[in-house]
């Protein structure tokens, strides 16, 4: 008897991704949510409606989630500041910004999650798990970068006191005792999370920022094993998949006038501040373009906005941008300087240039060290970026073949990772979906 292939159908399923921040937080979910579209399925994006453009734009469905905020060049410059300030930015960024409206995104986020199969959540998106804890919805909840884990083995950097990097020479016992307290201090912090949940009826699942930002069942690293392996800390039901690069071939091609400057000459120097920094960019292009006299070399400069503009006549060997597609500005570019957010590290990585990080806030500091100790890279405190400095650093990255080189076999390694194939294929392990397409081929092949 002749079985047909179609004897078995996959189920489509309705998976919702929620997520906050700046592009290198949408653009992982973006990159997932088409991969999923392309197996079938129907994703959806919660987020800020100042994403709902870009986000149909790639042809996803969106949902709007609160807190919806301004576009960052329609925001107060006062506010921009406080959210980017090393020490304090990340306790006013979820004072002011985010827990304000823990009610509100649960009230929009629970009418989004009706009738899905699965929830994907961003760890600033507190209102997920306990929507996920509340109707019983499986959920999956995802990590951008390794400091969020916090781990005692592998400390992160903070963006501010350097030498607390040396934290690690105390060891793990130490360590977590360090972690215990910070967990004590800022656990007051997040009380509108805790009334909330206290309020729905929900045992205490712990502390919203740490470990009760995972999922019990699914958790996605989403960076390569080469940026930083599994710690005995992490959450045993954690993932590794490699970066989820979203490639941007839906959004604006590179400016005309930019990809003719680039094919003119030397590959050039390229310098940006991603999407969130670049709001508090001050001099940073001015030292930037001081820098490039003393090196003479060609240089683009991302500057994201007209107001970043530089009042000085530019050099004819640079040229600036608002914006162009990392993916086709790198493989051209023969250093990149940077603000270390994790999208526009990975980036760097995977293009294969050596690059000189500028962390200014957040994990930025963190994601430097990773890569330094892939050898591709160097860190260069945001005080200390001056013109005579930069140009010392960017010699170094233009003359110690060492750094092209490993910058070279980590790129190759990344353009084979497949972080969003692989984080979906464990969605669908997660869902069962798999397990009936393996049952499908063996049917298939027992009825041949």
């Amino acid at each position: 008897m002749f079985i047909m292939r179609e004897t078995i159908v996959v189920p489509r399923k309705r998976i919702v991704l929620t997520t906050f921040g700046s592009f290198g937080d949408v653009h992982p979910f973006m990159a997932i949510a088409l991969e999923l579209q392309s197996r079938g399925h129907s994703p959806v994006i919660a987020a800020s409606g100042l994403y709902r453009a870009k986000i149909e734009a790639a042809g996803l469905e969106f949902s709007s989630l609160r807190p919806d905020l301004a576009p960052p060049q329609d925001q107060d410059q006062e506010l921009m500041d406080k959210v980017m300030e090393p020490k304090s930015g990340a306790r006013f960024l979820l004072s002011e910004l985010i827990l304000p409206h823990v009610r509100d995104s649960y009230a929009d986020l629970i009418q989004i999650v009706k009738g899905a199969d699965l929830l994907v959540t961003h760890p600033l998106t507190l209102a997920g798990p306990l929507i996920a804890r509340k109707i019983g919805v499986r959920w999956a909840s995802v990590i951008l970068s390794p400091a969020s884990f916090l781990s005692a083995y592998h400390p992160p950097v903070p963006p501010f006191w350097p030498w607390l990097r040396h934290l690690s020479l105390l060891g793990p016992s130490a360590i977590n005792l360090v972690i215990r307290t910070i967990k004590k201090m800022t656990r007051p912090a997040v009380g509108p999370v805790d009334q909330l949940r206290r309020d729905l009826g929900l045992p205490d699942g712990g502390h919203p920022l740490f470990e009760g930002q995972h999922s019990p069942d699914l958790v996605l690293a989403l960076f390569s094993h080469l940026f930083s392996t599994p710690q005995p800390d992490w959450p045993p039901q954690t993932k590794v998949t490699g970066f989820a690069f979203y490639d941007g071939r839906h959004e604006a091609p590179m400016p005309s006038e930019l990809s003719a400057f680039i094919a003119e000459g030397p590959k050039p120097i390229v310098f940006t501040l991603g999407s969130s920094a670049v709001w508090v960019a001050r001099d940073f292009f001015h030292q930037s373009i001081a820098a490039i006299r003393q090196v003479n070399q060609r240089a683009v400069l991302l500057i994201g906005d007209e107001r970043n503009l530089p009042n000085e006549p530019l050099p004819p060997n640079v040229i600036t941008a608002n914006y162009a597609p990392y993916e086709s500005m790198l493989e051209r570019a023969s250093v990149m300087v940077h603000h270390g957010g994790v999208g526009t590290t990975s980036q760097g990585l995977r293009a294969g240039v050596p690059t000189l990080i500028v962390p200014f806030a957040f994990d930025q500091a963190d994601n430097a060290a990773h890569a330094a100790r892939l050898g591709t890279s160097r860190t260069l405190h945001r005080s200390r970026y001056k013109a005579d400095r930069v140009s010392r650093e960017l010699e170094v990255l233009l003359k110690d073949y060492r750094y092209q080189q490993k910058a070279t076999i980590v790129g190759e390694h990344l353009r084979r990772e497949q972080g969003a194939l692989e984080a979906c294929n464990l969605i669908e392990d997660f869902l069962g979906i798999n397990k009936l397409r393996e049952s499908e081929e063996l049917l298939y092949a027992s009825s041949n």
